[in-house]
């Protein structure tokens, strides 16, 4: 299978926001208005960083990769890369897609000279974690947080 990683056109961007719902709908992660922010792909596109990763039938995935300044920052310091969103279509699971995106935004964050990358995860999404460890991401405790009430995310850095 050959497929690249590339910004998101325009004209995918409904579709990358429909692939990112249905990536965390598949495990049960959606709940209430995060459907929306999901689906948002253009808005991310336009302030942050929107990747697919793509072959010749379409998208396999998507993450956002957040540079400092951009709102959809979470716990990110202005000298630490970070992203977020990351969601891979159903027939590519499996394939590394989740691991290539993971690694573009390390990526990211070495081109532009930051020493750390960071993300959040929902203390469930279990796979995503061994993704995240065997690349060699250590849990960052201190900046664990809840968005929302009953939703706990754990942080997560790699020194580059």
């Amino acid at each position: 299978m050959t497929w690249e990683i590339r910004r998101a056109q325009p004209d995918e961007y409904d579709a990358v926001g429909e692939l990112t719902v249905e990536a965390y709908s598949h495990d049960g992660f959606v709940r209430g208005e995060y459907a929306m922010t999901l689906r948002a792909a253009a808005d991310r596109a336009v302030q942050a960083e929107l990747w697919v990763a793509a072959d010749a039938d379409g998208l396999l995935g998507t993450v956002t990769y957040c540079p400092a300044g951009s709102p959809y920052r979470e716990i990110g310091l202005d000298d630490e890369g970070e992203f977020r969103m990351l969601g891979v279509a159903g027939r590519a699971r499996g394939l590394g897609i989740g691991t290539a995106l993971t690694e573009h935004c390390i990526e990211q964050t070495r081109s532009r000279g930051l020493p750390r990358i960071v993300l959040s995860s929902a203390v469930y999404m279990k796979t995503a974690h061994r993704i995240y460890e065997r690349l060699g991401f250590t849990r960052l405790p201190e900046r664990d947080w809840s968005p929302v009430a009953g939703i706990d995310l754990y942080a997560f850095s790699l020194a580059l």
